[in-house]
């Protein structure tokens, strides 16, 4: 039975079409897969539905009646649950409080919160999605995996009939994405209409009953699972074959080093992390969670403590521990969570864009900014990166795509033309086109001299990309690899604190 109808919905902002008569339909009991690159226009169109934008055109049914949400409230109560990549919980208050927010149960119907039912409430709630957590618990406290689990339980709670996961593996480890799956299985056998929204190609053709494929706003490609592979859905939303998923590598490392690294420490966090970075080389981190990769990260752009050891970037002895002195020796860092801290998400593109080199562009002898010299490096760049905007003055960055948004974070800083940039998860939640894109960059810095240092957690991407890795686990270099010896098994045995054999554990710079 048809759950959910869309017909011929479109949308646009600042004239550029986002949504071309769009029309689908989701049966209940059914999860539909839908994928595109980045802006294809799956985000509009499932928050046209969420009552977050209204459509320009066309219409929607929901279990037959007309449904025209004028407001993501409208949307929740007539049972549309929209799990966000960024869950919308307040981490500051706790389960129960996250759960109940907007209908706390009364005590004989005065304006007392009657905690007792609240707590066995909170427990039963909990119980339908697997977690045994105490309904006292600060929402801070839990891992990402159960705070989605904390949104689905509140969806459940008022009775969703419609899901849509966005990204919903992006940020879990593999124990908790195999809760998710059981569970979404569990809704599916409950009759609930679920849409699917994953760049994880493998786990929409393994979870899905059908498909549909987005491109440039339109809806291009629609069948059964059994009608697609990967390689299918790839020339679907890219509109070709696409015959490789890595670009070819030109940049070569010299021997010049521009990031030397001896000792560092700090209790904890790491220790003794001892490394250099070459020009022109690409230097992969990997390791399993809580190996210190991203913590170390942070303290070589001074963003925190270090107790012992020294930094130094580009010949120079030593460089300051703040950022801002960081950033002034030549390096830039493009962090994990680019919603909360590298982005200004109210801002405008320009103003992203510009936001680390504004200084470059200050007229001579006063403090004010040559416009037409920054609006003209902003477009250069714009087009350099292929961001999708036709009005980056006005266009706010929340309204990009997550690709897009990732090329903001990193084009900001190459307006610096950094020396050094560190790159934290550089492609999470974004298509494999945008992917291409990211490691096509990479290389081109990496060519023209600067060093590049990519944490990731995909062991694939680093061995595609990288010309040397190192391996961390609990704070410390465990094993480096060049090119010649990347053998996945042997990396992930010194990510396990095995021994992998013919490997230096724990060098230092060289």
């Amino acid at each position: 039975m048809t759950l959910l109808e869309l017909s011929g919905i479109e949308k646009a902002f600042f004239g550029v079409k986002a949504l071309k008569g769009v029309s689908l339909a989701l049966r209940g009991g059914e999860v539909l897969g839908l994928v595109g690159e980045n802006g294809a226009g799956k985000s509009t169109l499932m928050n046209v539905l969420g009552g977050v934008v209204r459509p320009d055109a066309g219409c929607m049914r929901l279990a037959g009646a007309p449904f025209a949400p004028r407001g993501p409230a409208d949307a929740a109560a007539a049972g549309i649950a929209f799990i966000h990549q960024e869950l919308n919980l307040f981490p500051n208050l706790d389960i129960a409080d996250n759960l109940f927010l907007d209908r706390y149960p009364r005590r004989w119907r005065l304006p007392w919160i009657d905690r007792r039912t609240l707590r066995a409430r909170t427990r039963e709630a909990l119980s339908a999605v697997g977690l045994d957590l105490a309904p006292h618990l600060l929402v801070e406290k839990l891992t990402q995996g159960e705070r989605q689990l904390v949104e689905i339980a509140k969806s459940l709670r008022v009775g969703a009939r419609v899901f849509i996961f966005d990204e919903p593996t992006t940020s879990l480890a593999s124990r908790e994405i195999e809760r998710l799956r059981a569970l979404i299985a569990r809704l599916r056998a409950e009759g609930k209409a679920i849409v699917y929204i994953s760049h994880v190609l493998s786990d929409v053709l393994s979870l899905s009953d059908a498909i549909a494929v987005m491109r440039d706003g339109a809806l291009v490609s629609t069948g059964a699972r059994a009608e697609y592979t990967i390689p299918r859905m790839i020339a679907c939303m890219v509109g070709r074959d696409l015959t490789q998923l890595y670009p070819p590598r030109k940049a070569k490392p010299s021997p010049d080093t521009v990031l030397a690294v001896r000792g560092l420490s700090q209790p904890g966090i790491v220790r003794d992390v001892g490394f250099a970075l070459h020009k022109g080389e690409v230097l992969g981190v990997f390791g399993l969670m809580g190996s210190g990769r991203s913590e170390l990260a942070r303290i070589l752009f001074g963003l925190d403590p270090c107790a012992q050891g020294s930094v130094a970037i580009g010949g120079a002895r030593a460089v300051g521990r703040s950022p801002g002195a960081r950033i002034r020796a030549g390096m830039a860092f493009v962090t994990e969570n680019r919603r909360e801290e590298g982005l200004l998400m109210e801002g405008s593109v320009a103003d992203n864009l510009s936001l680390a080199s504004l200084p470059r562009f200050r007229a001579p002898r006063t403090r004010l900014l040559n416009g037409g010299r920054l609006g003209a490096a902003v477009g250069r760049l714009i087009e350099r990166l292929r961001i999708k905007t036709e009005a980056p003055r006005r266009q706010l960055v929340k309204q990009l795509s997550g690709g897009n948004q990732q090329k903001v974070v990193i084009g900001k800083w190459l307006m610096l033309d950094p020396r050094v940039l560190m790159l934290d998860e550089p492609t999470r939640g974004i298509d494999v086109g945008a992917k291409y894109d990211v490691y096509a960059l990479i290389d081109e810095l990496a060519a023209a001299g600067a060093g590049v240092l990519c944490i990731s957690s995909e062991l694939d991407e680093l061995v595609a990309i990288c010309d040397r890795i190192l391996v961390m686990r609990r704070g410390e270099v465990k094993g480096s690899f060049d090119r010649v010896e990347f053998d996945k098994e042997r990396i992930l045995l010194a990510a396990f604190g095995q021994r992998a054999p013919g490997t230096g554990a724990g060098e230092g710079a060289r």
